[in-house]
């Protein structure tokens, strides 16, 4: 029984890793996409192979100049294999806004994370990453407006959930 339990904690803290770079992905918090990899990580996107320096290095302009992304992670499989660990993760993840010229925008994309996930120190982090695209379609022309006022997402620090964590945090 206490494999067991340690299994599901280790596919928890795994699922974690993922859900953490969506976060920070879709809130520009490039610190917190850092901390879902280890610091000599590998990531393949679309369009980029590299480490996860390179990888902060390139995706960082191009999501500044849109008007923002939302991942959805889906069905999520883990095998785990010691301190090694292959985590396979559904997304779709919508990228909307922004100027002419930056490159596709307005588009929503379905795609795996398959991930070499690796323990180190007892903290799981990605070793390798294939973010591997399935299809992508155009929304272009499909975004509305707001339909009235309300609390809105913010790529800074006036998000709704920022100022929740600093109001809690500061009791």
């Amino acid at each position: 029984m206490d494999q067991a339990v340690q299994d599901l904690l280790d596919k928890q803290a795994i699922r974690e890793v993922v859900l953490t770079y969506a976060r920070g992905i879709d809130r520009l918090d490039f610190t917190l996409v850092r901390s879902a990899y280890h610091p000599d990580a590998i990531d393949h996107h679309t369009g980029f192979d590299g480490n996860v320096d390179e990888y902060i290095a390139w995706v960082t302009p191009k999501l500044s100049a849109i008007g923002g992304t939302m991942h959805h992670i889906g069905n999520h499989l883990v095998e785990l294999h010691g301190d090694f660990a292959i985590s396979e993760a559904y997304s779709m993840s919508t990228h909307w806004g922004g100027p002419e010229g930056v490159g596709m925008i307005n588009f929503t994309s379905g795609a795996r994370f398959v991930d070499h996930m690796e323990r180190r120190n007892g903290r799981w982090a990605i070793k390798e990453r294939w973010a591997v695209r399935e299809w992508t379609r155009s929304d272009e022309g499909r975004f509305v407006n707001p339909e009235g006022a309300g609390p809105r997402g913010r790529r800074d620090e006036t998000d709704p959930l920022t100022l929740l964590r600093k109001t809690i945090q500061s009791r």
